[in-house]
């Protein structure tokens, strides 16, 4: 089922669908005579590919997505965990190890490092799944973290987790009642803070790797069809998706309960993994 999920969504992100379209104007120029057709699926296509690529309409999608939460703000409140997100990695030993984790996933790191060295004390959270590789996404970050300074004995792995539901029940049950700090990308936050709450957490947001800004100036930047503005609009469909998705499971009645482990277990688990988080 997630794997289905995820080849769905991909297909649906705007530029894999725009291609798909232009596509098949293509097909239906070459084998039929409907010349108007094809030229409404190829003219569709291309327009559709420069629209999405436009700053003022790819920030003007994703930037209040993105502003529904706050950056984080420290307070007098203590607190106990901090957890971030997962997102992407790979193994290439020829790069070194910060450019083996993706940009989003670099920058939620960053982020929760940053918090957790405002709270002593506190211990770092670092989910996510292998995702086909030999080394899970938590791994890969545990390693990076531990490269940049940061002690092995503050950092709890989470490395079963496929999305973000899982995390949230699994995180559930290592947090418990106790104060915690969620890190994701900024137009993740909302979609991350409806499953965390699902799972009995109240966690305090801290949105991070924001991408849509309005304060762009230069003719030259704001009116050039870019990838980066391409893929501001992706990450808003992909959370509108992703959404959608979250509703319509809730509807069904499929949301899943918390995963039940005794607690012992739970924590014998977490050691064995921080006791083999060190860089190969």
């Amino acid at each position: 089922m997630f794997e289905l999920k995820k080849i769905v969504s991909a297909l649906l992100m705007p530029l894999p669908a725009l291609l798909i379209i232009g596509f098949l104007g293509l097909l239906i120029l070459w084998f039929t005579r409907r010349k108007g057709l094809a030229s409404f699926f190829i003219g569709f296509a291309f327009i559709g590919i420069f629209l999405v690529s436009f700053q003022p309409i790819a920030t003007s999608l994703l930037r209040p997505l993105e502003r529904e939460n706050n950056p984080f703000v420290p307070t007098s409140v203590a607190v106990d965990y901090v957890m971030v997100l997962g997102s992407g990695h790979v193994i290439d030993h020829a790069m070194p190890i910060t450019s083996e984790l993706s940009r989003t996933s670099l920058m939620r790191l960053a982020e929760g490092m940053r918090i957790h060295r405002m709270f002593p004390g506190s211990k770092l959270i670092l989910s996510g799944y292998g995702g086909g590789t030999s080394i899970s996404q938590a791994r890969m970050m545990a390693k990076v973290a531990l490269a940049l300074g940061a002690n092995k004995n503050d950092i709890l792995l989470l490395e079963t987790a496929k999305d973000t539901w899982e995390e949230a029940f699994q995180a559930a049950s290592v947090v418990g009642d106790k104060k915690l700090v969620l890190v994701t990308s900024a137009s993740h936050m909302t979609r991350a803070m409806n499953e965390f709450e699902q799972a009995g957490l109240a966690p305090t947001p801290a949105p991070t790797n924001f991408l849509a800004s309005n304060k762009i100036k230069q003719p030259w930047e704001r009116y050039k069809p870019q990838a980066k503005y391409l893929e501001q609009t992706e990450r808003y469909w992909h959370e509108t998706l992703g959404q959608w998705w979250q509703r319509l499971r809730n509807l069904l009645g499929e949301t899943k309960q918390a995963p039940q482990q005794p607690e012992s277990t739970s924590n014998v688990s977490m050691k064995l993994a921080l006791n083999t988080a060190s860089p190969a």
